[in-house]
């Protein structure tokens, strides 16, 4: 399979649609994958539909962190649990996920930052977990060839990391014998509502009759809730990703300041990204959120480049229809799979920065660079709830976070669907708390 998933790449799941199923899934990421497995495991008929291919956006375009540090409170316990699921997994499963237990160190150069990190370790405590607030000379030593003046850094040991674009679709594979129809290049149109209330989907390929639906489709969910007159606050900011040549190993596992942010890859080069840093285009849904977007517009201003229009097609580009039939062509198969341009400027300053921090390494060559577009919300925690139409739940705004969390939060989506308690508190991730008049508060800036 070649990297990163695109159009082009063959179809790997085309099993026929069902007329009809307990629970229709509306996208093919981490989060739709891991709802459906643990669906089936409850005994439920659960279909996947994917108007691309799995895990052919950001689930397959992230860092391949699978990490419980630096998580907003609210997500810390869904993530442990999250954790201890890939563990199984990966014994399941074996070496197609790529998953190892490396470790995630953040990195401080300002007394700010070390006291961010020290706040951050009582939810640590809270949890038992192993992370560890680490002095200058502890950083240096943990890093080969370091040359940056950190003043400390933040570690867990047992955070992990994976590899993404292989990972999820061998999830997918396996939901798939576990008895999940899952169908790509299979966009849902629209809900099919019958006396108020969820009574099916309708896609490209026909209806599905179904009692449950759960919208999962990452950058294209607000455009898909809007068409029914569900409004959500969520915009897409771009990512941008390279994979380096091989090069001598500095740490095993993944580790990231304001600067740049690597995780140690398979075939002995490193992922690598700006730490911070991100593209963001104005489009309309941009203008409409703009005030409930304001707190983490001043927290994060200079770490955004603005750019004036969202390439054609993508969820908030000017042309792209808020409304169409459903028996027409919708937006969803004009755009099958975000695939943006990575920002190259940005990367070769991420280059520049990592050569800084370890000279004897010397700049990093590049393999390959791609770009995704992420999910987010304006306090960067998902929406995780049922919706104001019976019968449909709303799970997205991962907000960069997803691939880690995924198999946890599908295990509680799983028993949000199927009626059972999920185990954790979710007020925090509620869909009311943008028309209450709660606080929009934005998580650990870690």
């Amino acid at each position: 399979m070649s990297f990163p998933i695109s159009e082009a790449s063959p179809v790997r799941f085309a099993a026929t649609l069902p007329p009809r199923a307990d629970v229709v899934v509306v996208g093919g990421g981490v989060i739709g994958v891991m709802t459906a497995w643990f669906l089936r495991e409850r005994g439920l008929s659960v279909v996947v539909c994917e108007k691309g291919r799995i895990a052919g956006e950001q689930s397959g375009r992230n860092w391949g962190w699978v990490r419980q540090q630096g998580r907003d409170p609210g997500e810390l316990p869904i993530m442990v649990e999250s954790l201890s699921i890939w563990k199984r997994l990966a014994a399941e499963m074996g070496d197609g996920l790529g998953f190892r237990q490396t470790g995630v160190l953040y990195l401080a150069k300002t007394e700010r930052e070390i006291e961010g990190f020290e706040a951050w370790t009582e939810h640590a405590r809270a949890h038992q977990l192993d992370t560890r607030l680490l002095t200058a000379a502890e950083t240096m030593a943990m890093l080969k060839g370091a040359a940056a003046p950190w003043k400390g850094g933040l570690f867990t040991a047992s955070d992990a990391r994976a590899e993404p674009w292989v990972a999820v679709p061998a999830l997918a594979a396996a939901a798939a014998e576990k008895g999940v129809v899952i169908r790509e290049s299979c966009a849902v149109r629209g809900l099919d509502l019958a006396a108020g209330r969820v009574a099916g989907v309708v896609t490209e390929a026909g209806r599905v009759a179904c009692d449950q639906v759960v919208v999962a489709a990452g950058a294209w969910s607000r455009l898909f809730l809007g068409q029914h007159g569900i409004c959500i606050p969520q915009l897409s900011v771009l990512a941008s990703v390279a994979a380096t040549e091989p090069m001598p190993e500095i740490f095993p596992g993944n580790a990231a300041d304001d600067d740049f942010a690597f995780r140690r890859r398979a075939d002995g080069g490193y992922s690598i990204a700006p730490g911070a840093r991100h593209d963001f285009f104005i489009g309309r849904d941009s203008f409409a959120s703009f005030g409930v977007y304001l707190p983490v517009l001043k927290k994060d201003f200079r770490s955004t480049n603005f750019r004036l229009a969202a390439p054609k097609g993508f969820p908030d580009a000017w042309g792209t229809p808020r409304r169409w039939a459903l028996d027409v062509t919708s937006p969803f198969e004009r755009q099958r799979i975000l695939n943006p341009a990575p920002n190259m400027a940005t990367l070769a300053e991420t280059q520049d920065s990592f050569a800084r921090a370890f000279p004897s390494l010397g700049r990093p060559r590049l393999k390959t660079a791609w770009a995704g577009m992420i999910d987010s919300l304006p306090d960067v925690v998902p929406i995780v709830d049922r919706a104001p139409i019976p019968g449909l739940i709303i799970a997205t705004g991962m907000s960069g976070h997803g691939f880690g969390i995924g198999p946890g939060m599908g295990r509680v989506i799983a028993d949000m669907v199927a009626g059972r308690p999920s185990g954790h508190d979710m007020s925090r991730f509620r869909l009311s708390r943008f028309s209450d008049g709660s606080p929009i508060r934005p998580g650990p800036s870690l």
